[in-house]
């Protein structure tokens, strides 16, 4: 099997040939590969990813057009707009995921000013290249994603705030039904598209755990949440019924699982071991879940041994048994504080499991 093949096969559980490989690197440990390895290629052809990313649409960007909805908010020197007009001001130059979020719709509560809002247009997006990709991906012996994580609630409430947002899903706001059913819209034409394209799956996901609990209710998610997330999730697959769903949500996802189950999500990352039962989760939902992730990026990447991190991969492994059913990576990005050695004992324990 090549990469492609034997990925998708590790997760739908019918068994694999070897042990995939996938990390992300913070600048900084990117900096470190290439003076450890002194490799002019980046780190996933390096060694050996088997997937690769699916070009996004293509949309025009205007940032000065969301300028005015930060009149009342002076922004910081370096500050960034995305597409979907949130600000980003400047935070650790060394790590990731270090920056302030600052939100256009935070404390309007007049939904007829909400509705003039310029949200990007993805129906405008280009696309001519993104199935020449795809097939370029394909012909590397690689699987194709297309990446849309940040798929509903948590672009949602990067453009409301995660406290205006949760106000107005509990208080049955107007304003929480327009923004929710706007980027369920946007997301239904990306997955779409990338499922036009042909990739083999699509990268979603919304934080909804904290640490040690669920963000929110079940009682909320599955009101406001889940039945959007699903109808993105139809979207794609009436396009492509055999596309892979993968979901990212960082910690205590638990609750959860069976929500995401019913609406279609075939793999769960990251299966944060600090928040969540790896075990346990595996021998409950192993026959019908695939997952990614499981390896400590709280714990036993920065602060074990080479031979910690080893072991913890190994056992992984022996519980999914060789149906497989999960592919073992760190559960997040790696920061500063990773040792090279322990991302080098990752990828041997990997390459070595038999």
């Amino acid at each position: 099997m090549n990469d492609r093949e034997n990925l998708i096969s590790l997760f739908r559980r019918k068994g694999y040939e070897r042990v995939p490989v996938s990390f992300y690197l913070c600048p900084s440990l990117d900096a470190e590969y290439l003076k450890q390895t002194k490799a002019e290629m980046y780190y996933g052809d390096y060694f050996g990813f088997p997937w690769k990313d699916c070009p996004q649409l293509g949309l025009e960007h205007n940032p000065e057009q969301f300028l005015p909805w930060y009149k009342n908010t002076p922004l910081a020197e370096g500050t960034w707009i995305d597409y979907w007009g949130v600000a980003h001001e400047p935070g650790s130059k060394e790590a990731f995921h270090m920056t302030r979020m600052r939100h256009p719709l935070q404390g309007i509560d007049d939904l007829e000013t909400i509705k003039s809002y310029p949200f990007p247009d993805h129906a405008k997006g280009k696309t001519s290249y993104q199935k020449p990709a795809v097939d370029a991906i394909h012909a590397e012996g690689k699987a194709a994603a297309g990446g849309m994580e940040c798929t509903l609630w948590e672009t949602a409430w990067y453009l409301r705030s995660m406290e205006d947002l949760m106000v107005d899903m509990m208080s049955d706001d107007p304003i929480a039904e327009f923004i929710l059913d706007k980027v369920t819209e946007q997301s239904c034409i990306r997955a779409e598209a990338f499922a036009r394209a042909g990739v083999d799956m699509i990268m979603t996901g919304d934080d909804i755990g904290t640490q040690k609990t669920a963000m929110m209710s079940l009682e909320l998610y599955r009101k406001w949440i889940k039945p959007r997330f699903k109808k993105i999730i139809d979207a794609a697959r009436a396009i492509k019924p055999d596309i892979l769903i993968h979901y990212h949500s960082c910690g205590y996802a638990t609750p959860f699982i069976e929500d995401l189950i019913e609406a279609g999500v075939d793999i769960l990352n990251p299966l944060q071991s600090e928040s969540m039962d790896v075990f346990e989760i595996l021998k409950e939902y192993g026959d019908r879940l695939s997952f990614t992730g499981a390896v400590g990026t709280q714990t036993v990447m920065p602060f074990g041994t080479p031979d910690e991190v080893k072991q913890t991969v190994y056992k992984i492994l022996d519980a999914a048994g060789e149906k497989g059913g999960i592919l073992p990576m760190p559960t997040h990005i790696l920061e500063p504080e990773v040792p090279w050695e322990n991302i080098i004992a990752y990828v041997e324990a990997c390459k070595s499991y038999k």
